[in-house]
């Protein structure tokens, strides 16, 4: 059995891959490792099997695939985050990563780790892969005969380090909303005029009956008001018919309302009562159905350039990405996957199907020129040399080349016809795959130098300093974004959700949507900073 394992890198590695993934679904107390679980399974592996040895292009494949699935997914939001207090948050989260690389730095000194082990430690205490297999990447350009020994302590400071990146970090996050006596409503109820911080879309039919709205179109009536609401079908007078911006509404009139729980309340408030929504939904003209976005010509355009109203008798009131239901608004850009919902006559429901595609099949492929060429141009940025101050030369690698061109692709969505972008489930996939690939082949090449320094005092040396740099970075941080850069703390928890498994229990905490707000404001934020500090520290120490 051993023979046959050793000799068969692709057995060994699937069967990390498979071993790993079953591991990351197993919670304690809410917590699991998720994906991250295939790079200690893969040490356990390749301190049983020293003698396996894995091509090195798998890691790099795996490495390829995972950055620039992540520069696609986070391309629009990086770039947004600077239309949106972006200063502030850029701010905050630099003060942080410099809070944590001086410590990590200090370590250095203080312990005599050398750089690779810094980098390590960093990335782990971050619960950051991807700034980890960035660094890897240096190592294995620059070559050498320390190779091998620099890429295991870089992978024995992240190990050492994660787990008191994400545990430590969730006993911070606690001790500090008992030390800042969060009110978490109150601050639900001042970021609703900027965020969506509703759980749940509501859809209901009101009657009109104020006298106040009475010869209002709707555009009026919504007028100085921060209601993010979409309307569907209007019984008036006996008969049914979409609702537009220029609808006037009358006493008795009946109208659907799409939006968050507290708009349509207050729409509900200022306009009338509930009314029978089977007075609409049972009508025979109409009909309400989804469908898939699968037509690249509609794909990275807004609602609006789509002139939907000329064509059609027929209203979008949301979408659905992945999983999450939004509104569908005038800006609202479409990418392949999507599934819509409308409210259209029945005679103009094929026609819109047939517009937008409506094929899973077509909204599930990838479209391998623009994803092959994409990667190709970010191999190539990735291979150019630049020097920095001090004659450092630098280079992005495999890891920040793809990334970069990802982030930049993904925020272009589309050039001319060809389309960047990625289906939802297909980037979900890609990014799993990758990150799987990677993690493994880095676990099963450091589990023997790893399990050696795992029962000495160095061992412990570097768990202890990785908890440290975690928690004290952390507490310091949040205090510091908390009162100097006046960040609410519940957007605060998803700043810090560096893990899958801390943004659940920051989620726990808030008993609302605010945290995976900040997480998704941050994420490709903090990711490229993350990535860029860890080459920093190893590159400068």
């Amino acid at each position: 059995m051993s023979n046959l394992i050793t000799n068969n890198p692709l057995l060994l590695l699937f069967l990390v891959a498979a071993i790993g993934y079953l591991v990351g679904t197993i919670k304690i107390k809410g917590a699991s490792l998720g994906t991250a679980a295939v790079l200690f399974v893969g040490l356990v592996f390749g301190a049983i099997f020293p003698e396996s040895n894995v091509p090195e292009i798998i890691f790099q494949i795996g490495l390829i695939f995972f950055v620039y699935s992540v520069g696609l997914s986070s391309g629009p939001a990086f770039f947004q985050s600077f239309q949106k207090n972006g200063y502030r948050d850029i701010g905050f989260i630099l003060v942080s990563l410099s809070l944590s690389a001086l410590i990590a730095v200090s370590f250095h000194y203080l312990f005599d780790f050398n750089k690779s082990m810094i980098a390590g430690l960093f990335s782990g205490s971050t619960t950051n892969t991807t700034a980890m297999a960035g660094v890897t990447d240096i190592i294995t350009r620059e070559g050498g005969s320390n190779m091998k020994q620099s890429i295991q302590d870089l992978v024995t400071g992240y190990t050492y380090s994660y787990p008191m990146g994400v545990f430590g970090v969730m006993v911070v996050l606690k001790l500090c909303e008992k030390v800042l006596k969060v009110d978490y409503e109150k601050e639900k109820l001042s970021l609703k005029k900027d965020y969506p911080v509703d759980e749940e879309l509501s859809n209901v039919a009101i009657e009109v009956r104020k006298e106040e709205v009475v010869g209002q179109k709707l555009r009026e009536v919504l007028k100085d008001q921060n209601w993010n609401l979409v309307f569907g079908r209007i019984f008036k007078n006996g008969v049914v018919s979409i609702a537009t911006w220029d609808t006037t509404l009358d006493q008795g009139d009946i109208i659907m309302v799409i939006g968050s729980v507290d708009d349509v309340n207050a729409m509900l408030s200022k306009v009338g009562v509930l009314s029978d929504e089977n007075i609409l939904y049972n009508y025979q003209d109409y009909e309400v159905k989804r469908i898939f976005v699968s037509n690249v010509d509609v794909v990275g355009r807004e609602l609006v350039s789509l002139n939907l109203n000329e064509k059609f008798d027929a209203v979008i009131t949301r979408i659905r990405r992945g999983d999450t239901d939004m509104i569908a608004m005038a800006d609202t850009v479409l990418e392949i996957g999507d599934r819509i919902r409308f409210v259209a006559k029945k005679s103009d429901s094929k026609a819109l199907s047939k517009f937008f595609g409506d094929s899973y099949y077509e909204s599930s492929r990838v479209n391998v020129f623009s994803f092959g060429l994409g990667i190709a141009l970010g191999l190539m940025l990735g291979a150019i040399e630049f020097v920095l101050p001090g004659g450092l030369n630098f280079k992005l690698g495999f890891a920040g080349g793809p990334l970069v061109v990802g982030l930049i692709m993904g925020a272009l969505r589309r050039t001319g016809p060809v389309v960047w972008t990625l289906p939802y489930s297909v980037n979900v996939t890609l990014k799993q795959i990758g990150l799987t690939l990677l993690l493994a082949v880095v676990g099963v090449q450091s589990g023997h130098s790893f399990t050696e320094s795992l029962f000495n005092i160095e061992g412990l040396t570097i768990f202890s300093s990785g908890a440290l740099l975690s928690m004290f970075t952390a507490f310091i941080s949040i205090i510091i974004g908390y009162k100097l850069f006046k960040i609410p703390f519940s957007m605060l928890l998803g700043f810090m959700s560096n893990q899958p498994a801390i943004l659940d229990y920051a989620s726990s905490l808030s008993k609302n949507k605010v945290p995976q707000i900040g997480y998704s404001i941050m994420f490709p934020i903090s990711l490229i900073l993350k990535i860029l500090f860890a080459q920093i520290l190893y590159l400068l120490l």
